[in-house]
């Protein structure tokens, strides 16, 4: 996938956005947190309405807001009803703060959520435009659910603005959901003033002391991240040169990897590193990222190995291939194919090649830098609220 460039002129009104996403280190919280210091960067009011400060909202903006959403629990709810809570909170920023439009990431619950708060605010006479994106598992996983199915397709087709951030997800949106409204692509962006690599020589050098190549994997470290795949993987890289993993993160199959690393006798050569927000400070010395997930709707973990310099072996699922060039920026293989990641991870890892696939990794980076990316986002909030005042 090609972003397509777009002249970014100046917005005249500055815009009050309302922000709802997970605060979490999931790719749906990360991207919203880093698009809503990108609107503040450029004179925007930015709310954000979730259950707990995002993880990387940690400093003060003039520009930057933060509304907690207070989940009571009461004895008679088995759960507390966080759908109702957040739809209330929502229609207070909304009328309070004279918030323009309200962005929602992920569709489940946030999407079902917005509209029962603009329906609310419509009694009052307040339009408030509603944009959803979506970012993956709410569509390839818990959407397809049964149980949620109705209420996701309702959801989407109510909201004012819809996107997506791959190709591969908008038709598969299309293909599963009666989606009866259009499905914008704006891919996911990466902020290359902090993802750049840095000079980690000693960090390399205690790792990697005799010059081995150093292969890097983070994730969630869930079964569709496929993490076994690559420790295998890298167990056949390491029979023909000398090599050492690094996995980042944590999640259910951590423990099976490390017994997996002891009965491949790995152990000295594998470390796992845990959650790190740094990750960026491994990435610098990085010589190759491991990708085999079975699915992923755009992959933002190795754009932002990318960002670093570091060339991608990534499986074929969802839309990685949009993003991870076959043969440039690294290799794109079939799921579950461990002979052909050997292959290919061994070509990237020749000296004779490296430089260049580290290059074009670099270069491909640069098209999804929060710079490009940032003005589609203002650009459709201009059009999803011109259209929905129209409507009134």
């Amino acid at each position: 996938m090609r972003v397509k460039k777009q002249v970014y002129k100046p917005v005249h009104k500055i815009m009050k956005i309302g922000i709802v996403c997970y605060p979490t280190f999931g790719g749906s919280g990360v991207v919203a947190t880093e698009l809503g210091k990108g609107l503040a960067k450029i004179g925007h009011e930015v709310h954000f309405i979730t259950y707990k400060q995002p993880s990387r909202l940690d400093f003060f903006s003039e520009n930057l807001y933060y509304h907690e959403v207070d989940i009571k629990s009461y004895p008679l709810f088995e759960h507390a009803p966080y759908e109702l809570a957040l739809a209330s909170k929502m229609v207070s920023v909304v009328k309070y703060e004279k918030l323009d439009l309200l962005h929602v990431h992920y569709a489940i619950p946030h999407a079902s959520a917005a509209y029962m708060a603009k329906q609310i605010l419509k009694t009052e006479g307040i339009q408030i435009p509603v944009v959803t994106t979506l970012h993956g598992t709410d569509i390839t996983l818990v959407g397809k659910d049964p149980s949620y199915e109705p209420v996701v397709t309702f959801s989407i087709n109510q909201s004012d603005g819809v996107t997506a951030v791959s190709e591969d997800l908008r038709k598969e949106t299309f293909g599963f959901f009666d989606i009866k409204r259009e499905i914008e692509v704006i891919p996911n962006f990466i902020d290359l003033e902090r993802f750049k690599r840095q000079k980690k020589e000693h960090f390399k050098l205690a790792i990697c002391p005799n010059g081995e190549k150093l292969l890097v994997h983070t994730s969630n470290f869930r079964k569709v991240k496929r993490v076994e795949d690559v420790i295998r993987v890298f167990y056949e890289v390491r029979k023909e040169i000398p090599a050492k993993l690094l996995l980042v993160g944590d999640g259910p199959e951590r423990d099976k990897m490390e017994r997996l690393c002891r009965e491949l006798g790995t152990c000295d050569d594998v470390r796992f590193l845990g959650k790190l927000d740094a990750v960026e400070e491994v990435l610098s010395v990085a010589d190759l990222f491991l990708m085999p997930s079975e699915k992923e709707s755009f992959g933002l973990a190795a754009l932002e190995a990318m960002a670093c310099e570091v060339p991608i072996l990534s499986s074929n699922a969802g839309g990685i291939p949009e993003l991870n060039i076959d043969g440039e920026t690294g290799f794109v293989c079939n799921i579950g194919d461990i002979e052909d990641m050997k292959e290919k991870a061994l070509f990237i890892l020749d000296d004779a090649n490296l430089l260049r696939f580290k290059k074009n990794a670099l270069q491909r980076a640069k098209e999804f830098d929060i710079s490009e990316i940032l003005p589609l986002y203002v650009s459709y909030y201009q059009k999803t609220i011109e259209t929905t005042l129209a409507q009134i």
